[in-house]
């Protein structure tokens, strides 16, 4: 396996295509927007030149990585000859099924088809595509290059061959894979964005103040991130989907997002990524936080 397609330039599909580059894959980047692939090479630069001052790769590793990764807008194009393909689109269903069903018309039967969803059944997407049993979840963490879980999770159908293949895949990218079932919010998210979702309850009820509530988790519970300054880094778009995703699943009341959260989601008040969350990350009152504070 040394073809690599990553669908998606965002937050997550860069760091997905920066850490397959990293290690030697021939990655394709595939996004629909011109104007998102650039922006999505720059981050990766950026990252690239931060962990070069580190002292963590060498000039060498820089650009071998940059050579690995090409782009692309057209589907077709670029998950050509793939390997296994790497969907990192929007948290978006039907997105996410239009994709699949794509890749099943395109793709070799031969081809491994991934999903980076955090949050939306394997065995939903996985029926959107001829021989189910190639789809599995890898679900990445942020930032992809510096955090080491990767989350695999095997669909109804997903083979025991295509599990093993890709948790010897995540070790090949030096990350600690650990495979789980296929349940809305699998594990990472069950249990983290409930509390998200808890701490801007205790927001909107006037428990506390948002740094009060992010210095009682970190202080008192040893968090690197209070949870409240987690959900901007997230996106609290990402954070209303997934919690979405988990109502609709378990039917349960304990999964309902806070008013809160679809409000400040309403207003386009989406976190780091809008300028504007729970704290200010605009160049005039920037909150020293963020994408960069793990690549240290």
């Amino acid at each position: 396996m040394k073809n690599i397609a990553v669908i998606g330039a965002g937050t997550m599909g860069n760091g997905i295509a920066h850490t397959f580059a990293q290690f030697g894959y021939t990655v394709n980047l595939i996004d629909i927007s011109e104007e998102s692939l650039e922006k999505g090479l720059k981050t990766i630069t950026n990252n690239l030149d931060r962990m070069l001052s580190k002292e963590k790769i060498t000039t060498e590793k820089k650009e071998s990585t940059l050579k690995n990764i090409h782009s692309f807008t057209e589907l077709e194009k670029g998950v050509k000859n793939a390997d296994l393909v790497v969907e990192a689109a929007s948290e978006n269903e039907a997105l996410k099924l239009k994709i699949f069903k794509q890749l099943s018309k395109i793709c070799t039967a031969e081809t491994i088809l991934a999903s980076n969803t955090s949050s939306i059944a394997i065995t939903k997407i996985a029926s959107a595509v001829k021989n189910s049993e190639r789809v599995i979840g890898m679900h990445f963490m942020n930032p992809v290059p510096i955090m080491k879980l990767v989350e695999v999770i095997r669909g109804y159908n997903t083979s025991n061959a295509v599990t093993k293949t890709i948790m010897e895949l995540s070790k090949k990218l030096q990350k600690n894979p650990v495979e789980v079932n296929d349940y809305p919010g699998f594990v990472a998210n069950r249990i983290l964005m409930p509390m998200i979702n808890e701490a801007i309850e205790s927001l909107h009820h006037g428990v506390a103040g948002v740094q009060e509530i992010d210095t009682v988790m970190k202080l008192g519970m040893a968090h690197p991130m209070g949870p409240l300054q987690l959900a901007d880094f997230i996106g609290l778009d990402v954070c209303l989907s997934i919690l979405e995703v988990m109502y609709n699943g378990f039917k349960n009341p304990k999964y309902a997002p806070s008013p809160l959260l679809i409000n400040m989601v309403t207003a386009g008040k989406l976190g780091v990524k809008s300028g504007e969350g729970f704290y200010d990350y605009s160049e005039s009152k920037k909150a020293e936080i963020v994408s960069t504070q793990f690549l240290k």
